[in-house]
């Protein structure tokens, strides 16, 4: 048996991806998870360049190449879906808003353009009358994300080493096992999402709960990832819950709804009340969602960092540890881009972009 040069903690879709790059850069790798579930089962699964400050545009826009370039090659269980995003502008004001993004993604090379009130209407004519428009972005995708990480997982060619097993502490031998027994490796990599504090509680990592709905399937209904432009204002909330306009139409034929933000709980059930205000606001954008049936809700938890960047690359005080968390929601999205970098990182190549934004020192060098 060949020693293990990494192992990896978590095998989300951040944990897959980036195993998966590693092991395609030549290294042995180990995953541990602990199969408690988390952000890959319970998130939307959209792909999408995101733009609200230069390192997470540089990040995505990255990351949604490499996911184009996977896509032929993917089971058809892992639903990759080329359906687009339409950010929708209620008003003027927001339409203004919908030409500065698409002048700002043109400017680096992604495909948009904006569509006025009357195409928009022709595109998606569910949604309700008297909107401004929308910008539209045909590049953006959706995943089903849990089979998209098993994937992953698989094609390495036996590199790869999965081990369901909880990690009970990390030090500079390797880790200890709940069991008590021990793994060692010069590397470590943790990409477990929001239970990554347990292992490294200096991380600046808080959970913001969401909620999430999904109706009975019904085909045609809606063809766009629909997203209102007040959703980049309301993920980055700093304080307090917020719900914004997000529908996306599976292959399935079911509308997938979200989203909603309470920062720092952790209890998963589901709030009436919070997903009352996520159902009012969407009904606000497209009020036939009424007569359509729901088949569940759920929520999840996202790792939000302070200044919603993840914290990607070597941790400054602790030999050997590398971390690869703090997606927030865009865990999927950027998991490719992600791993791409920590390859490069981690093997002494040279890395595909700047690493400098995301790096953890930036928030661990004072602690």
């Amino acid at each position: 048996m060949k020693a293990d040069d990494v192992l990896v903690i978590g095998a989300g879709i951040v944990g897959a991806a980036c195993a998966q790059a590693l092991a395609q850069a030549g290294l042995q790798v180990r995953v541990l998870d602990a199969g408690l579930g988390g952000a890959t089962g319970a998130g939307m699964g959209h792909l999408v360049i995101m733009d609200d400050n230069p390192a997470e545009l540089a990040l995505s826009r990255h990351s949604l190449a490499l996911w184009h370039a996977l896509a032929p090659r993917m089971g058809s269980d892992c639903a990759f879906t080329r359906c687009g995003t339409l950010w929708i502008a209620a008003n003027g004001e927001e339409m203004a808003a919908a030409e500065e993004k698409r002048a700002r993604l043109a400017d680096h090379g992604v495909d948009c353009r904006l569509l006025g009130a009357d195409a928009l209407a022709v595109a998606e004519p569910a949604l309700r009358s008297g909107l401004a428009g929308a910008l539209e972005v045909p590049g953006d995708s959706i995943v089903y994300a849990p089979n998209a990480a098993r994937w992953l997982l698989a094609h390495t060619e036996g590199r790869i080493q999965i081990e369901r097993a909880e990690v009970e502490a990390i030090d500079e031998r390797g880790v200890r096992l709940a069991d008590g027994s021990r793994r060692h490796a010069p590397c470590i990599l943790l990409a477990n999402g929001i239970q990554a504090t347990t292992l490294c509680p200096e991380l600046p990592i808080r959970a913001k709960k969401g909620h999430l709905l999904i109706t009975d399937r019904y085909p045609g209904t809606v063809h766009h990832q629909l997203v209102e432009l007040g959703y980049v204002t309301s993920a980055h909330h700093s304080e307090g819950p917020s719900v914004a306009f997000n529908l996306q139409p599976r292959p399935t034929g079911q509308l997938l709804l979200g989203s909603s933000r309470q920062f720092d709980i952790t209890d998963p059930a589901v709030e009436a009340a919070m997903l009352e205000q996520m159902l009012q606001r969407a009904l606000s954008y497209m009020p036939g969602l009424a007569d359509l049936n729901a088949i569940r809700s759920w929520t999840g938890l996202r790792a939000a960092t302070p200044d919603s960047l993840p914290l990607l690359g070597r941790h400054p005080s602790r030999e050997g540890l590398w971390l690869a968390v703090g997606h927030e929601g865009l865990g999927v999205t950027t998991a490719t881009g992600t791993a791409d970098l920590l390859a490069g990182l981690m093997t002494g190549c040279k890395p595909p972009f700047d690493p400098a934004p995301y790096a953890p020192a930036r928030f661990l060098e004072a602690a």
